[in-house]
């Protein structure tokens, strides 16, 4: 039965990771901000690997029935936190436009991602699993924080361009 559960948690983990990339790609090729654009397909490039990173996982547990101790060298949020926040950005795109709309959306998928793999890693009995789902929601939280921290500098544009301020 935990065999199942575990192959259904990675299945879902992967189909969640691919939603994301083509959500970021689509957004990516659809904006006309080439600071956006450099964000989203940064976004995708991480979905990305997270889909590589589960798909080793899954094909090692279909195999063996246990998950490996992966590498972890990959996923450091404070290489893709100096893309993302940017002046430029600030200046290219507006709370109230469809990057900072899309910005939001991704926000949620993020939050799902975090959802989904502490929970997981608090149900998991394999060690590695476990280590492995710490570890993945860690880097999901590194990407909210960095979404949520741009849509708060948007928010605060927005409020200071048109003087909301009530004092």
């Amino acid at each position: 039965m935990e065999n199942t559960k575990a192959l259904e948690i990675l299945k879902t983990a992967i189909l969640l990771e691919k939603r994301g990339k083509a959500f970021y790609e689509k957004i990516a090729e659809q904006t006309e901000s080439p600071e956006a654009r450099k964000i989203f397909i940064t976004m995708a490039e991480e979905e990305k690997a997270h889909v590589e990173f589960l798909s080793v996982q899954f094909a090692h547990f279909v195999k063996e029935g246990t998950f490996t101790k992966p590498d972890y060298s990959n996923g450091d949020t404070e290489d893709i936190s100096q893309v993302i926040l940017n002046p430029q950005l600030m200046k290219e795109i507006s709370a109230a436009s469809f990057e900072a709309a899309a910005i939001s959306a991704a926000m949620d998928f993020e939050t799902r991602a975090v959802e989904l793999y502490s929970k997981r890693s608090a149900e998991a009995e394999d060690v590695n699993e476990k280590e492995m789902y710490k570890w993945l929601a860690n880097w999901e939280s590194g990407h909210h924080k960095i979404l949520h921290d741009l849509n708060e500098a948007l928010k605060e544009s927005i409020w200071f361009d048109n003087q909301f301020w009530p004092f």
